[in-house]
């Protein structure tokens, strides 16, 4: 695994969401009830940005929502949890250290949530 430092926790709204632009990749890095989470900020249905929608719970499930159509991902795996959106989006591991937060964005998967402590 290789993180890289991506942003402040305080950089991040509770609940909300921060798009973080990096060389290869865009990511919301996300923050909801204590946790963190790094997912791919482009929806798999319509090609806009998931970090300008809001972060809120969908049926049982940690979820950002695509401002456009309405889809929201689960940010826990990435997977859509309601239509028009069928195809999923990367989630990457996430690492929280004091007041930094780091993204391993060259592993990708269903991947447990950092805990933000302050």
């Amino acid at each position: 695994m290789s993180f890289e430092r991506v942003c402040a926790l305080s950089d991040i709204k509770e609940p909300g969401s921060l798009r973080v632009e990096l060389d290869d990749v865009d990511i919301a890095v996300v923050r909801f009830e204590g946790e963190v989470y790094a997912i791919q900020d482009l929806c798999s249905h319509a090609e806009v940005p998931l970090s300008e929608g809001d972060v809120e719970e969908f049926k049982g499930a940690p979820t950002i929502e695509c401002w456009l159509h309405g889809s929201c991902f689960d940010l826990r795996t990435g997977e859509p949890t309601n239509l028009p959106a069928t195809e999923p989006v990367d989630v990457y591991p996430v690492r929280v250290e004091g007041e930094d937060v780091y993204v391993d964005t060259e592993s990708n998967g269903a991947l447990p949530a950092m805990r933000a402590t302050n």
